[in-house]
């Protein structure tokens, strides 16, 4: 599903990755574990094509994200460490703004928007604007978000960071559940956090 081939990222002297090299099969629930400057996020955002490799390749389901980096975009849920959320917003009028933006057919936007809110817990938070949120909850719509197009891959970048042991849970409970239908790649810096989750 996801092959990582001799992967370096360099910004000026600093290199970021180094040689990184490995593959993820269709439903597995990987971890990236490293301290913080370690790489993670880096990694991340070149296999999602919002950065170009220095150096190496990478596919996702077949397509190369420096060649068709569309097509591997299309196959991938992205929920960046610190989400942009716009806070004067509704969940529900964000989630169809970006099922826009992600290019889902109008017809079937209103359903895909019902499914990532039922699916992350969000129904009674629906109309509520996001500036009033939890964090948790925040974090779920940002999980939302990344499935509305329902994915082939999730890339979650530190999906439980900052948030409260019950929240971990819910959190750590909602990717087992859309790991049955994708893969899923978490990054932390908790080796619990790996251990629980993958």
């Amino acid at each position: 599903m996801i092959s990582v081939k001799n992967l370096r990222k360099q910004y000026d002297s600093l290199v970021a990755v180094r040689d990184l090299s490995f593959d993820v099969e269709r439903g597995q629930i990987v971890g990236l574990l490293g301290h913080n400057g370690a790489g993670k996020t880096t990694v991340m955002k070149v296999m999602t094509g919002f950065l170009e490799p220095t150096a190496g390749t990478i596919t996702v389901g077949g397509k190369d994200v420096r060649t068709d980096r569309v097509a591997v975009q299309s196959q991938i849920g992205y929920m960046p460490e610190n989400a942009p959320l716009y806070d004067e917003m509704l969940v529900q009028e964000y989630l169809m703004m970006m099922a826009e933006l992600r290019g889902i057919e109008k017809a079937n936007r209103k359903q895909s928007v019902i499914d990532a809110i039922r699916d992350t817990g969000l129904a009674d938070r629906a109309v509520q604007p996001i500036a009033t949120l939890s964090k948790g909850y925040r974090q779920r719509v940002g999980l939302a978000q990344a499935i509305l197009h329902k994915p082939d891959v999730l890339v979650l970048d530190e999906p439980t960071n900052g948030l409260d042991p019950v929240q971990i849970l819910e959190i750590r409970t909602l990717i087992q559940k859309l790991a049955r239908t994708a893969t899923v790649i978490v990054s932390t810096h908790i080796l619990s956090e790996i251990e629980a989750v993958c």
